[in-house]
């Protein structure tokens, strides 16, 4: 008889610890071991409160730009209750809907907007030299050309395959110093128009020189602090692959006409001015100007004339065969 009873005790309490763990499981703010949500993602990835805190690299970013507009925020990659408070309080003074919920345009509103002044924090040297900067991401490499001259190169790393550094024509829109943590001592952010990207330093020196990014520029940071000052807001920065921006083999989208955005709109773009159409910078935004670049190239070629890119239009400027 009491071995029964002693039977019968533990299958309760196997029966009571079971219930626990499936109540438990099934507590969204219980821990179970699956850990924080990591956001490295540089096209424009959306944040927002939750139990454990978003983290990484995307959440430090938006600390070390809200810090640097004013607000109360220690940059720490956790998207915490101060962080999100801090959101919700520039969303207020700038029209958004207040949802502490950090979506594409209030990253296009703290960071790829345009400036027209020079940022406080260090003197930028504004002479009449023309200066231009361009990355060869098969070479590893930053140059910077002073009217077409190179006078200084840099080792770099750049985006790995399955995030690749975008090419085309930018141009710098942000600059900022010490953001510290995978940005190092210097930001200078790009207008790309789907995501984040810019030329910075970086806390992982052993990095550079190789595919290790999540499509931002790194450098050393006593190489970036040596560049910093030399350019100035606006500069071009030309990202190509072996000198080229067009790629070796290029499948079209099924429609690219004005509105279109993306990389290979800046294909397009680039393999424009290769045949000799030159109009504006290659910066994949598929505007006016790049529907009367192909308007152009089809009355041109004999081609029919909508400023929109069809399969005879990439036929007939080789992108397809």
């Amino acid at each position: 008889m009491p071995r029964k009873l002693v039977f019968l005790f533990a299958l309760c309490l196997l029966f009571i610890g079971i219930l626990g763990s499936m109540a438990l499981g099934a507590n969204p703010g219980s821990n179970d071991n699956s850990g924080p949500i990591i956001i490295d993602r540089t096209d424009y990835p959306v944040l927002y409160p939750s139990t454990p805190n978003l983290q990484g690299e995307a959440v430090w970013m938006l600390q070390a730009r809200l810090q640097e507009l004013g607000y109360d925020v220690v940059p720490n990659g956790q998207y915490n209750a101060s962080t999100w408070k801090a959101v919700s309080m520039y969303q207020v003074a700038h029209g958004f809907e207040d949802n502490a919920t950090v979506t594409q345009p209030i990253w296009e509103s703290l960071l790829l907007a345009e400036q027209s002044e020079p940022c406080a924090t260090e003197e930028v040297k504004t002479d009449n030299k023309r200066i231009m900067i361009v990355i060869d991401v098969a070479k590893l490499n930053l140059t910077v050309l002073e009217n077409d001259k190179a006078i200084v190169t840099y080792p770099v790393a750049v985006g790995k395959a399955s995030t690749p550094t975008p090419l085309g024509e930018w141009k710098i829109i942000h600059k900022s110093v010490n953001w510290g943590n995978g940005f190092g001592t210097r930001w200078m952010g790009l207008n790309v128009p789907w995501g984040i990207y810019g030329i910075h330093g970086t806390n992982k020196p052993g990095s550079i020189g190789s595919y290790a990014s999540h499509g931002c520029i790194r450098m050393f940071n006593r190489d970036v602090e040596k560049l910093y000052p030399l350019i100035p807001w606006g500069t071009t920065v030309r990202i190509v692959k072996n000198g080229r921006i067009v790629p070796e083999n290029f499948t079209p989208p099924p429609s690219m006409k004005k509105g279109s955005s993306g990389q290979k709109v800046v294909y397009v773009q680039s393999r424009l001015k290769e045949l000799g159409v030159i109009f504006d910078a290659a910066d994949g935004r598929y505007g006016p100007m790049t529907e009367f670049a192909v308007k152009y190239y089809q009355a041109w070629h004999g081609l029919p004339i909508t400023g929109e890119m069809d399969e005879a239009t990439y036929r007939s400027m080789g992108l397809i065969k």
